[in-house]
């Protein structure tokens, strides 16, 4: 049983991971304290809410239109690098997604790795850096691994989003490249990177999406 992602099924997506990002505000903002200016949440939370109040518009839209409106909307809303970050990210999967009116995994995999591409070159980082990037690249070669065994579609989810987790996770012991991280002391060894928890939560919700709908279908 596979699925296929439509435009409303992304917008209908983005209210549950805003919903995670937003009922976690203050976790995230007490990891930001401990790394970075205490922003973080704010301004991704800002950005999904955004979102929110524009999903019915990006529902009725093309995949292409709806990736597009998504990124200005996060590079217009999303204060700082994030802003400019989460915008790089949604135009390359923008392009990714040109001629396509439905995501299958294959798809969805293109569109992650797409993401992860845009925010590597914009934000010129790597994996290791202790970002976002953290997170997403761990997820986005485990899905390709996935896809190249031949894993069914539900076990690829779950082992896409415990990946997300593990890469997260990973940033404690991690020392900062980017951010203000970078200026302290310790570099921020010790704590957890907001943005690669917040991108987590977004995978985690995204995977759980997928899984729910293909129930639902079953």
């Amino acid at each position: 049983m596979g699925f296929a992602l439509t435009a409303s099924d992304y917008a209908q997506w983005i209210a549950r991971a805003y919903q995670k990002i937003h009922e976690n505000g203050d976790y995230i903002t007490s990891l930001d304290a401990a790394t970075g200016d205490g922003d973080h949440w704010i301004n991704l939370n800002m950005g999904f809410e955004k979102l929110v109040s524009i999903k019915d518009a990006l529902a009725s839209k093309s995949l292409f239109e709806a990736f597009k409106s998504i990124s200005m909307t996060m590079m217009s809303v999303i204060g700082g690098s994030g802003g400019v970050l989460y915008g790089s990210a949604y135009m390359e999967a923008a392009k990714a997604v040109k001629d396509l009116e439905v995501l299958d995994s294959a798809a969805l995999c293109n569109v992650l790795a797409a993401m992860l591409d845009g925010i590597m070159k914009r934000g010129k980082s790597q994996p290791g850096m202790k970002t976002m990037i953290d997170a997403l690249n761990p997820a986005v070669e485990c899905y390709k691994d996935c896809i190249a065994r031949g894993e069914s579609e539900a076990q690829t989810l779950k082992l896409v989003k415990k990946a997300a987790e593990e890469g997260a996770l990973s940033t404690k012991d991690m020392e900062a490249v980017r951010g203000r991280a970078y200026y302290q002391a310790d570099r921020g060894v010790g704590h957890l990177d907001p943005g690669a928890i917040t991108m987590f939560y977004q995978i985690e919700t995204l995977m759980d999406y997928i899984a729910d709908k293909m129930q639902d279908e079953a």
